[in-house]
């Protein structure tokens, strides 16, 4: 299986081209968008939302700074090959994001050694597995991360009723045992009220289409996914891995999110060697919304000390401070 590099026409006018990569038996589909300053930053969605909702909004701000974009949907997942669909076990996804990085590597106008890693919610914890097996990875951007299982489990649990729960663990334990005998996956939606059966209840979830999706340009985002890899979840737990995180790591938290919670990110960033913290106001989706100039402040110029050897500071709108002090 042959991956599809971009041509000439889309490094001239700029504009981003749909690109596939080989990723396993599969291919995975990509937006590139090319840049001029030799560095790149590999992107992708939450734990299953597709590319364009997810990293639109980031994707062109980083592009228009000078930085090559690569942002891909894992396999199963929006534009991307694999069956069956919105079934997402943790090792493919990672093994997902290895072949991006391969791919981006390989792009005419990138440095291997300028790639950067961006991700938010579930997908920010697997930067940090990820950016711990990959030594080479020269930077990562970890977006409100969700960077263990059993305290986002008690999150989830404080804002679902009990009847509920026990319904999505059947579901999820069904679908389970359904994958052995090739039944198709049984699916939940990715966002309910309490006492919906859904991945999750919490309050800040509403807020997510309204955020990456706010004037309904995807109407094809299917907003849920396979039971059993919602559960699985649970058991997750990519924040033991920062200490193995060699790479600068920015983790950017926000302090009344109640999807990832803060505290266990704030942990895990003092255990990496070469962590900065950032803490601002909202809930989850507020980098999106609310936030949105703030955290892009933050992030492009941790991008630019880090990939441009530029040492000018962050924008002073939003304090950055060591994770380690």
């Amino acid at each position: 299986m042959t991956s599809t590099h971009p041509g000439a026409g889309a490094r001239e006018s700029g504009k981003r081209e749909e690109v596939r990569f080989a990723s396993g038996d599969t291919e995975c589909a990509a937006w590139h968008y090319p840049g001029t300053n030799g560095a790149c930053v590999v992107m992708a969605g939450g734990f299953a939302v597709p590319k364009e909702p997810a990293t639109d909004l980031f994707a062109k701000r980083f592009h228009d700074a000078g930085f090559s974009v690569l942002a891909f949907d894992y396999r199963g997942v929006g534009t991307s090959g694999g069956q069956p669909r919105l079934v997402l076990p943790v090792k493919k996804q990672l093994a997902d994001w290895a072949a991006a990085i391969a791919f981006a590597a390989a792009l005419p106008e990138v440095d291997p050694g300028r790639i950067a890693l961006w991700a938010f919610s579930m997908s920010g914890g697997h930067v940090i597995r990820v950016a711990a097996r990959n030594p080479r990875v020269a930077a990562v951007i970890a977006q409100t991360p969700n960077v263990g299982g059993p305290a986002a489990m008690l999150s989830a649990a404080s804002h679902q009723k009990p009847l509920a729960m026990l319904r999505f663990t059947g579901r999820g334990i069904a679908d389970a045992v359904g994958a052995l005998v090739g039944r198709r996956p049984l699916l939940v939606p990715l966002a309910g009220e309490p006492g919906a059966v859904a991945m999750l209840t919490t309050p800040d979830v509403g807020d997510g289409a309204r955020a990456l999706d706010p004037d309904r340009r995807h109407p094809d985002w299917r907003q849920e996914v396979a039971a059993r890899s919602a559960l699985r979840l649970l058991f997750y737990q990519p924040g033991r891995d920062t200490s193995r995180v060699r790479s600068p790591l920015l983790v950017l938290i926000c302090d009344e999110d109640r999807t990832a919670p803060p505290g266990p990110a704030i942990h895990a960033a003092r255990r990496a060697p070469r962590a900065e913290l950032v803490r601002m106001p909202g809930r989850h989706y507020a980098p999106f919304m609310e936030m949105h100039e703030q955290a892009l402040d933050v992030e492009l110029a941790f991008l630019r000390r880090h990939l441009l050897g530029d040492a000018r500071g962050a924008s002073g709108a939003v304090p950055v401070d060591a994770a380690r002090r």
